[in-house]
């Protein structure tokens, strides 16, 4: 039986409708999600900050969704292609968990995700044609800076919501695992400036995030 091939058009349509399931679909994972057994017992102010830390983490990994599927579509190293995909899977269990726990909050997701959908897309689309080393780097230093990005909420947190540091000490070993998995594969360190631009980049999406 002949593989049916694909035509531009064909990923084009399924990346679009990716993007919509990402931005307006309940996201479902394929692992339980981290939890503590007590129930919250939050001070108001607890709870709006732990809302406002999540909202941020749930846009990272809107983001990281757009990363993966953009460096996806554009790569021709099946390596990096199905490092990405992988990495992406996973990623969608942080982003169902993240969502699960803003709900538990009384939160909501960032009005601003559709931008950062659709600008990491684009990011990730140009790293996909960089080639192996850069493609796998690209990896790496997302992983890095995500990691490190979730180590700084986790001291942010209050200790009284112990349900969003799970999530979060859950989602930490999984990125630093993707990380490690890309730089085995052979990604290459990305040149100073380039590893500057990504940290502005999730600057500015973590401070709007946080507020929007």
């Amino acid at each position: 039986m002949e593989t049916r091939r694909f035509s531009l058009v064909d990923h084009v349509l399924g990346e679009i409708h990716k993007a919509i399931n990402v931005l307006s679909v309940t996201a479902r994972s394929s692992r339980e999600i981290p939890a503590i057994a007590e129930a919250d017992s939050l001070k108001e102010a607890e709870r709006v900050e732990s809302v406002r830390l999540m909202r941020v983490n749930h846009s990272g990994e809107v983001a990281a969704q757009a990363l993966y599927r953009g460096q996806a579509l554009t790569s021709r190293d099946a390596a990096v292609e199905g490092a990405v995909r992988r990495a992406a899977l996973e990623e969608t269990d942080h982003l169902a968990w993240c969502e699960q726990r803003l709900g538990e909050l009384k939160g909501r997701t960032s009005l601003l995700n559709p931008l950062w959908y659709g600008g990491s897309f684009a990011i990730g689309a140009i790293a996909g044609v960089l080639g192996r080393g850069a493609g796998l780097g690209f990896v790496a230093e997302t992983e890095k800076q995500v990691e490190s990005h979730l180590r700084g909420h986790l001291e942010r947190l209050s200790p009284a919501d112990k349900r969003s540091r799970a999530i979060l000490e859950q989602m930490t070993r999984d990125e630093m695992q993707h990380g490690a998995q890309a730089a085995s594969l052979g990604g290459k360190q990305l040149p100073l400036p380039i590893s500057m631009a990504m940290r502005l980049a999730s600057r500015i999406m973590t401070r709007a995030s946080y507020w929007l």
